[in-house]
Order: structure tokens, then sequence, then C-alpha cells
């Protein structure tokens, strides 16, 4: 029989949970230290004092009434940063519209996501939580700090992140919108249209606010206010940068070519399948890269891709990293970074690069995050082994020189509103098996927009 809660308890429970206390000073004694940006230090050790890496080097020695962890024969790297996330967010899509720029994933952030703490078991302390790829101009996205355990979803946004949007190319927002209901674009062709006539409308608004404020006498009331828009013209303004759902080369060519139109700088292309076949061009454009290690042939315009991807993109200069997209596979991501080794023979430091320090430049916080330097964040990963390694385990992980992953003292259950002796979930935030385990149209089937979801395909 399903159980029942009185509010009371469950407004108390959030409350003891918004009053969570963690240390944010931490030492961490004689480990293998991966710094990314500064070599290897053995047998090294780190200070965090308020959050912040206070000293790294070796015979350190540790201040008084501090959190020690011995990490003896382990390694320590920076916190894991994936940079296509879809954790934490109450809704994917809003699917209604070819162009939805003017919602912000960020407005509904579930705090209760067990996915958080999951992605925090195998040392992701940072993630980009994005809308999908139901649109061909979608919402704008959240930079997320995994804080597991606060109650208030504000406690999850990373301060200082840049803005980010997602845009999708080819057959979802095509499905979605030119299948389903008709209207544009149902084409490729048409997606292009689309993003011409969407910022052409943009330096409309842009110029009408731009005669009214040179001289507001001018006319008898400003233009209206209109949100959409408004985003529309931050990315023409570069305050706001393009994060691109991409497999084929020619819309990957395509979209670069609308941008130098527009004089748009900013974009990073995610998934980038075929992105081996232009990386030349990628790197001239100055374009980032975040894509699979070896996930293709889930649908038509996925077929051709390779595993050495990762590798040609990188020794041709394009800025790579290598997500999830995955409630599953986040948690692996060491290990997909180790997939550039074996197919492509990249170095230990070009391959953890690519989970570090990479994708926080793609994100814009590559000051605070992605390395292990004095004056950043403490989000520290710490494994049992060499991180590229099949056997490493990861055993801590830090944020802000709080400990909130102990896999010696992991609890049974981390689910927050869900009572594991209960028949059903006590609250609406039930976990559903979903075939597809990518999530960039989660939320589409439900609004009848799409006919089939097949394995993988999103």
């Amino acid at each position: 029989m399903r159980k029942t809660y009185p509010i009371i308890i469950f407004s108390f429970f959030c409350l003891l949970l918004s009053a969570q206390k963690y240390d944010d000073n931490l030492f961490i004694s004689n480990g293998t230290i991966i710094t990314i940006t500064d070599g290897i230090i053995q047998e090294g050790d780190i200070i965090v004092k308020d959050g912040k890496i206070h000293k790294i080097g070796k015979n350190l020695k540790a201040p008084k009434d501090v959190t020690v962890i011995d990490a003896t024969g382990k390694y320590v790297m920076p916190g894991i940063i994936d940079a296509h996330s879809h954790l934490g967010i109450d809704a994917v899509n809003e699917a209604t519209a070819p162009v939805t720029a003017e919602v912000f994933t960020g407005d509904a952030i579930n705090p209760f996501d067990v996915g958080l703490y999951r992605a925090l078991a195998g040392g992701v302390t940072t993630s980009h939580a994005m809308h999908g790829s139901a649109n061909a101009i979608g919402g704008q996205c959240e930079t997320m700090k995994h804080r597991w355990g606060e109650s208030d979803p504000e406690m999850y946004k990373m301060e200082g992140a840049i803005r980010t949007i997602k845009f999708a190319l080819g057959e979802n927002p095509m499905r979605v919108h030119g299948e389903g209901r008709n209207i544009q674009p149902a084409t490729r062709m048409g997606i292009e249209q689309l993003f011409r006539s969407s910022f052409e409308a943009a330096l409309e608004y842009m110029d009408d606010w731009a005669a009214y404020n040179r001289d507001p006498s001018s006319v008898t009331e400003p233009p209206a206010y209109n949100i959409r828009l408004e985003a529309l013209s931050d990315i023409l303004t570069g305050e706001l940068m393009i994060h691109c759902h991409s497999y084929r080369a020619d819309e990957i060519l395509m979209l670069m070519n609308v941008c130098k139109d527009y004089g748009i700088e900013k974009i990073c292309f995610q998934h980038v399948n075929e992105g081996f076949k232009v990386a030349p061009e990628l790197a001239a454009h100055g374009a980032y890269a975040s894509i699979f290690s070896d996930w293709w042939a889930y649908k038509f315009e996925v077929y051709y891709s390779t595993a050495y991807n990762a590798t040609i993109l990188t020794k041709n200069g394009v800025l790579t990293s290598i997500n999830s997209d995955s409630r599953e596979l986040i948690r692996h991501l060491y290990h997909e970074a180790a997939k550039s080794q074996r197919y492509g023979g990249l170095s230990d430091n070009e391959a953890l690069r690519m989970i570090t320090i990479n994708p926080a430049i793609q994100l814009g916080i590559d000051d605070r995050v992605g390395s292990l330097e004095v004056g950043k964040d403490g989000d520290i990963a710490i494994f049992s082994a060499h991180p590229l390694s099949i056997y490493a385990i990861p055993e801590y992980t830090v944020i802000e020189g709080r400990i909130l992953f102990d896999r010696e003292n992991d609890p049974a259950d981390m689910r927050l509103l869900i009572d594991p002796e209960t028949e059903y979930g006590s609250s609406n935030y039930e976990e559903t098996d979903r075939s597809c385990d990518h999530q960039c149209l989660q939320g589409v089937e439900e609004l009848g927009l799409l006919i089939e979801c097949t394995n993988h395909n999103h």
C-alpha cells in the first residue's frame, strides 16, 4: 500500500537539508597530483581553505582543525566537467515552437535529482544542464555545481558562468516541427533560413531600440519589449554563446557560415560526429567541439562517425571535450576520455584535458575550475588508480573543499524524497526507465510530437 507523509514532516526534512554544513577547509596528503596545467606532483599535498585551493606542493603542513584525506597511493585530479548534460533540470524541451530562445533551464532546477549524486560518484563536479534539441533555436542553459544535499535550487547554479543557449541541426527539429506539425523547419535548408530570419528579426529589434535610445522624442512610445528577441540580440552581441547539437559536416559548415555572416564568434558544436571531416575549418573559425567518444549509428544522420574523432579534432587545433548526454555515461567520463588513447594515441594529459580544462573553457569557467591551481575552487576527484586506467575507481569527490562523495562511507540510498521501504515512490520525483538514454528529446514524446523513439535516438 502506498504510504503518505504529513507535509510538516517533509517541510522539516527540507529545512534540515538546507541547513547542512560542509567542511570547506581540507587537507589532501601524499597523493599523485595531476594538475592538468602544471604537470604532476608525486607524493604531493593540497590545502583547500575557504573553498579555494590555498597551496599545492610537497611536505605541506596540515592546518589545525581541518578534515584530512590520506591520498597515499591514490591519484588526485580536478573535478570532472561535463559540457553536455540534462541532469538536475525539471524539463528538457520546450518543444512547442521552432524558436524558444526565451526559456531557461535554470528556471526549473530539481535539486532532488539523484542523478546529481550519482555523477559525483563518477568524479563529476560540474555539468552543463542543457535545453534539448527539439528546436532549431532552443532555450538557454544552466551551468551547475553538483552541490548535492542542498534543497535550494539556486545553490546549484554556478556563479559567473557564461550564458549559453542550445541550437540544433538536423533530424530532431525537422521531425518535431516539420513532420510533427507541418511547419518550418521541415528540411535542413529550412533550418538555415530559420536561423537567418531569426537573426534578421533581432537586428531590426536592436535597431528600433537604438533609434529610440538616441532620440526618445522621435516616437510616441518605446518599442515593445520581447524577451525572445532580447536573447537573440545577446547572441549577436556576444553575450550569449551558442552550443549547437550537430552531426553532419555539411550542416556544421552551414552554421559556421551563418555565424560569419552575422559576426558571431562564440560557438561550441555538440556531438560533432562528423567533425573530423571539417576539423581545419572548425579550427579556423575558432569553434569548439564537445563530442561523444564512440557513440554513433543510433539514427540515420549519425550512421557514419569514428572513434578517432577526438584525436583528429585535437591534432587540428580544435579545443575538444568529451561529454555524456546521459545519466549513466556521466559517471564514466574518465573511461570515455581513455578511449582517445586507445583509438588515437593522445597523451595522458591531452586525454584528461578533454574532461577538465577544455570543457571549462567551453563554458567560460576555466578561471575557477578545470585544473588544480592556487586560487581556483577546491573541486577535486580522487581515484584509487590513474583515472585513465580501466581499474580506476572514484573514491572521493570534493566541491569547494566539501566532501560530497566518499565511497567508503557511501550511504545505501541517497534519494532525498523517496523512502526505500515504500512500495511506490513517496513523491512525484520518480525515476522512469527510458529506452532513449540520450536525453536531448526528453519530454517530446509526451507532447505527441514524436512518433517513435528508438534506442539511443535523441
